[in-house]
Formats: structure tokens, C-alpha cells, sequence
């Protein structure tokens, strides 16, 4: 193995080790009385506050904790001086499904420690504030329309020393909406000669460089995972980093004025166009197909799955991109929060409203046709379980939901193993020897 390889391979189990290991000092720990953290509409919830040091309540210290709306101003709030490092908020409810967060800071040794809890009222209830266009099918349509006449010019680049003994790694780079324009990724193909079904990889929200998807190679399936910025995924750090503060920061709101422009057209189309790359593989089986993702990444697996009939299964981690208009309606909205307090002074207008219904995930969960597995947490508070929720009762394809109530934006290993065990249980089950 390479030395490069080796001293990757090494830091990355470090960075993992670490990752496992931390933890604050004193844990500040929010609970509703539900053991499933779920209401009725009308339901008292009772949140208990704990702070713990050494696995045991710590006492007279100082917890300030707020309750309301997620997003939303508080109803409740207080800072106490708990004797016994247990603390009950006074019971609230919803009268309409939605949620309630409890955020929860304890104050020792001049450091803040931060705890949040949910709970959720009937949130299979909740409907979405998106509007629904009458052209929403007609429109993505023509925009498919116009990338199929564009020529895929694919072009991958081996990368010796990211391949495996039994896997190789390129560097794709394929043409996307327009002449000129291009996207990358990262293709890890298993060696051995055969036909193989296929995971798409797309990424979540920022501008950083891919390794690809070695693990689900080793298994025998191809596997892609993009970028979405149209630059190279091998760059040095400083050239996001750059990016990220310039000409791509705040991408999400770039010609958000113009449905036909918005940023967002690009990365939608450079998803469909990337599972034209791989049905034109020889060794790709031409049948099993998956696309997965966590937060923009859960958005455009559901996107992805709802543009392209040819994708037969999806998983989506804590989809963000949807019901991004709950803000306008008294409620939380999804990432990236174009009409939150900071930003409706900017976005308030009938042209962007207009534009996000074009992109919402919610409008693309109507037209889902293939099973998806989905998960997310109640404490996520970048993309809000009620604008997830939005999204995901409108399906009416086949849907399995893992949640794992604690979490916020991020994911337990259980969590991750179940999806890709499901994923990676349909590409193999069904697909071509």
C-alpha cells in the first residue's frame, strides 16, 4: 500500500477515534415525558431538564432553558438555580401538529453547557405551506429535455493511489447543463470483471473535496459520489476554503429571483446527468440503481429520485430543501432558511417565493414512484423535523422512517448502517449476476 494511502488511512482512523471519544465534561440532558417523544395535538408535554457531571446530578447549579415553536420565539423561558441538578419546565402544547423544542443552558466554571429536547404533535399530520405550480412536471421536464441534447464528453482520470486491491478510483469529470460546463466526482468500480449495480453519492451543503465511496465498492457496487459546484473534488483545502468565502458563499440564494437561472437548476440537472454517466458504464448491470444522501444530500436524493425514473431506491438522512416557505406561515422552515429573521428582508418577494416552489423537496416527494428509507432525529435544528415532516407526508411511494429521536444533525452508526444495509440489500438482492 502506498505510503500516501497509509498516512491517510491513519490520520482518518485518528480523526474517527476522536470523534468517538468526545464529550462534554457536564451534559446537560432534555427529555419530553413520552418515551417516543410524541403527542397528540392538545397533549400536555413536560420536559425534564438534567445536568449531569460523572453520571450524577450536579447541585445548585445555574440551567436557563426556553420552550416554544422550533424556530419560532419562545413561549417559556426561565433561569433557575437548580438545587439537585433536576429541573421540570412547565407543561406546554400545540393545538395544530408541528413541534415544540425545550433548549436547556447550565452555567458552571464560567462555561456554558447546551441541551435540547423535542416533541413532536402529530407530526404525520403536518402538511406543507409550499405551493404546488401546475407547470412544476412540464417544467423539469423541458429542463431534461435540454440536458439530453448536450454531449456527456466523460472523461476519468485513475488515481493510483486511492485505489484498492480490489477497487479503482477516478476522477470523473462529465459535461452537465450546458456546453462548457462540468461536473466531477469521485468513481470507485469494483476490479473484477462483471456487470454491477450501481449507489449515486450526492453530498450535503458546503464546497470541500471527495474520497468517494470505496466501501460499498468493496462490496461490488459502483459507486459515485459528486460534488455539485462544477470544479474539481482533488483540490488543495485553501481553494473551497476560498470559494466558500467568495464567489460560492450563500450559493443557496444565488438568481433566487428566477426559477430558470436559480442555482439550484445546475446541481438538479448535474444529478440526472451523473446517472447518464453511469448507465453509459459497460460495467454498470443497466437496472439497479440507488441514490443516497444526508441534509442537501437527503434533499437531492429525493430530488434525484422524483426527476429520474431510472433510479429504483433511495435513502435520504434529514432531507433539508424542504417546505422552505414554513417561515411565511407562522413556523419552521427547511434549510436554508430564505425566510427566517435573518433573511425575509432579502427574500420576501412574489419572485423567489415563486422560484422555491420549483425546487422545494416537498413538490418532488409528490411525485416519488420508487421505495425510500428515511431518518432523522427530533433535535435536528439546521433541517427542522417539521419542515421534514412536510416532505415526507406527502409520499406516497413506499416509505420506511428510522428515527432516532436524540439526534440532531448528525447520525448515530446504527442509523447509518441501517440505511446503507437497506440500500446496499436492494442493489444486491435484485441485481444481475
Amino acid at each position: 500500500m502506498p505510503i500516501k494511502l497509509i498516512a491517510i488511512r491513519i490520520a482518518f482512523f485518528l480523526f474517527l477515534l476522536h470523534g468517538i471519544g468526545y464529550a462534554q465534561l457536564v451534559k446537560v440532558i432534555v427529555a419530553p415525558d413520552h418515551t417516543n417523544w410524541t403527542y397528540k395535538t392538545g397533549e400536555q408535554v413536560n420536559f425534564k431538564i438534567t445536568v449531569l457531571k460523572d453520571g450524577n446530578p450536579l447541585k445548585n447549579v445555574i440551567v436557563r432553558y426556553q420552550a416554544g415553536p422550533e424556530k419560532m420565539e419562545p413561549v417559556k423561558k426561565d433561569s433557575l438555580v437548580v438545587a439537585n441538578g433536576i429541573l421540570s419546565v412547565p407543561s406546554f402544547t400545540l393545538k395544530t401538529p408541528g413541534f415544540v423544542q425545550c433548549i436547556a443552558t447550565a452555567f458552571l466554571d464560567g462555561k456554558e453547557y447546551r441541551g435540547i429536547g423535542a416533541a413532536g404533535f402529530d407530526p404525520e399530520q403536518i402538511k406543507p405551506t409550499v405551493t404546488n405550480p401546475v407547470d412544476f412536471v412540464k417544467f423539469w421536464d423541458s429542463a431534461k429535455a435540454d440536458l439530453a441534447k448536450i454531449p456527456l464528453d466523460a472523461r476519468m482520470t485513475l488515481l493510483p493511489d486511492r485505489c484498492t486491491e480490489n477497487v479503482n478510483v477516478y476522477h470523473v469529470n462529465i459535461q452537465n447543463f450546458r456546453a462548457g460546463a462540468r461536473l466531477y466526482g469521485i468513481l470507485c468500480m469494483p476490479k473484477k470483471e462483471g456487470k454491477y449495480p450501481a449507489l449515486l453519492r450526492v453530498p450535503g451543503a458546503g464546497i470541500r473535496p471527495y474520497r468517494g465511496n470505496i466501501a460499498d465498492a468493496e462490496k461490488g457496487i459502483i459507486t459515485l459520489e459528486i460534488g455539485i459546484h462544477g470544479i474539481p473534488v482533488i483540490l488543495d483545502d485553501a481553494v473551497y476554503n476560498n470559494l466558500s468565502a467568495g464567489a460560492l458563499n450563500n450559493y443557496p440564494s444565488i438568481n433566487l429571483d428566477n426559477k430558470d437561472r436559480y442555482y439550484y437548476k445546475r446541481v438538479y440537472m448535474g444529478c440526472v446527468r451523473a446517472n447518464d454517466f453511469i448507465f453509459s458504464l459497460p460495467q454498470f448491470d443497466g437496472v439497479n440503481l440507488a441514490v443516497t444522501g444526508g441534509s442537501q444530500g437527503g434533499a437531492l436524493s429525493i430530488i434525484t429520485a422524483a426527476l429520474d425514473p431510472r433510479v429504483k431506491w433511495l435513502g435520504a438522512f434529514y432531507p433539508a430543501l424542504s417546505d422552505v416557505t414554513g417561515y411565511l406561515h407562522g413556523r419552521a422552515g427547511g434549510w436554508p432558511h430564505l425566510f427566517n429573521k435573518d433573511n425575509i428582508a432579502y427574500n420576501n418577494s412574489k419572485e423567489k417565493i415563486e422560484t422555491c416552489s420549483y425546487y422545494d423537496v416537498v413538490n418532488f416527494a409528490r411525485q416519488l414512484k420508487v421505495p425510500g428509507i428515511y431518518s432523522w432525529g427530533y433535535n435536528d435544528e439546521t433541517c427542522p423535523p417539521t419542515s421534514m415532516y412536510a416532505a415526507y407526508n406527502v409520499i406516497t411511494a413506499s416509505k420506511e422512517l428510522y428515527l432516532a429521536l436524540e439526534t440532531g444533525h448528525w447520525t448515530y452508526p446504527e442509523q447509518d448502517q441501517k440505511v446503507n444495509t437497506w440500500l446496499v440489500d436492494k442493489l444486491k438482492g435484485t441485481a444481475i449476476k
